[in-house]
């Protein structure tokens, strides 16, 4: 063997006489140092109460607009919590409320039904607020043909093609992959849209998630990566699961810009969105991780016995609907009369969707023959 190594090392032209270190001095030189290495990096973030509707461009109808919605969200969710309750929702159910400000903000930054929009399993939020029909999103949960997916999705799987919105996936991390291959597909149509790409805290250890991040840092991919930290992945907060908890600044080991948002705060979430979005136009991918809370447990089933006591009424006093509602009355753009009526229309609308959603049909048998394959369905199951 020593033989055959010297041949090899004389054919690739190193000789006897090349500065060869011996082995303890290559141990030498990889030792870990005594003091922590440490690099200052920047990153800028966009805190709270930082931003007003004029400087972000919204006109007063907007900023009620915005509103309204995050309002829907939330009521929806909560009628949803009962009709699960009541067994007319089956299968997993992950619920958003506390988080609306996020989906709101973000979506406000976009081109609506020209840039994409795909996230992970909690997705009813994001999807009201992409404009689906709150019917259509209650008759998913219901499992009726008349659902978003014609009651085959159900709860993590709203989808809405005209609107741009690719919908949950189940699977802690698999969307990102996918937000990285819509991504890919506007940069190979020459299109000029971008990618908002959703995922949890949780998805951020995953493989996948770095996989994708590679990849958009090597081919420049207009995407952007939206970590929606709650605090929590399942039942393990943030500083448990995360060796650096400061998740944005994964974005450095991929040569990309990175920024943390607060996510109890609509402008911010639109301001850090907005910024991010014009970047990936002109083809820099970045990350940004918005900090924000979800009021609920992980899922229906989880009571959320691993809080600390006092924890979620301190969150709670930092709720965006009550910020966004205390900002709409400070600058005068409406009344407590008008915000009332807001919310009682939110709640109809939820009402309405529950009655239309009762209502609809259950899918035919036939169905499960549908959308099967991406042609024609094989001749044998005629």
């Amino acid at each position: 063997m020593e033989d055959k190594a010297s041949d090899a090392r004389e054919a690739a032209g190193e000789g006897e006489d090349d500065d060869v270190p011996a082995p303890e001095e290559v141990k030498a030189a990889s030792e870990v140092p005594g003091e922590p290495v440490t690099q200052e990096l920047e990153f800028p973030t966009y805190p709270a109460e930082s931003f007003t509707h004029d400087e972000l461009g919204f006109e007063e109808d907007e900023v009620l607009a915005m509103y309204q919605n995050m309002l829907l969200q939330r009521r929806f969710e909560e009628r949803c919590r009962q009709q699960y309750q009541q067994q007319n929702i089956s299968g997993f159910l992950h619920l958003y409320i506390g988080q609306e400000a996020v989906s709101t903000g973000s979506v406000n930054a976009i081109r609506h039904g020209e840039d994409s929009v795909i996230t992970a399993y909690r997705d009813h939020g994001l999807g009201l607020a992409m404009g689906l029909d709150p019917g259509a999103c209650m008759a998913e949960l219901f499992g009726k043909a008349t659902g978003t997916t014609n009651g085959k999705g159900g709860s993590m799987h709203f989808f809405d093609r005209e609107k741009r919105f690719f919908g949950g996936h189940g699977i802690v991390g698999a969307g990102v992959p996918l937000g990285a291959g819509i991504a890919f597909a506007h940069q190979y149509r020459g299109d000029e849209e971008v990618c908002l790409c959703f995922f949890g805290d949780g998805a951020v250890q995953q493989g996948a998630f770095h996989e994708a991040m590679n990849l958009a840092g090597l081919y420049d991919l207009p995407v952007v990566m939206i970590c929606e930290n709650n605090q929590y992945g399942m039942g393990t907060h943030i500083e448990r699961a995360a060796a650096n908890p400061d998740l944005y600044q994964h974005a450095h080991s991929y040569d990309l810009p990175g920024a943390v948002a607060n996510g109890q705060d609509v402008f911010s979430v639109n301001k850090a969105v907005s910024d991010h979005v014009e970047m990936a136009r002109e083809g820099q991918p970045s990350l940004l991780e918005v900090c924000t809370y979800r009021y609920q447990g992980h899922s229906i089933s989880d009571p959320a016995n691993y809080r600390a006591e006092g924890e979620l009424e301190a969150q709670q006093a930092n709720d965006a609907i009550i910020r966004l509602k205390k900002y709409i009355l400070d600058e005068d753009l409406s009344d407590d009369d008008t915000l009332d009526e807001m919310d009682e229309e939110a709640r109809q609308t939820v009402l309405d969707a529950i009655e239309f959603a009762e209502e609809s049909d259950l899918p035919d048998e036939s169905a499960l023959y549908e959308n099967v394959y991406a042609g024609e369905d094989y001749p044998f199951l005629d």
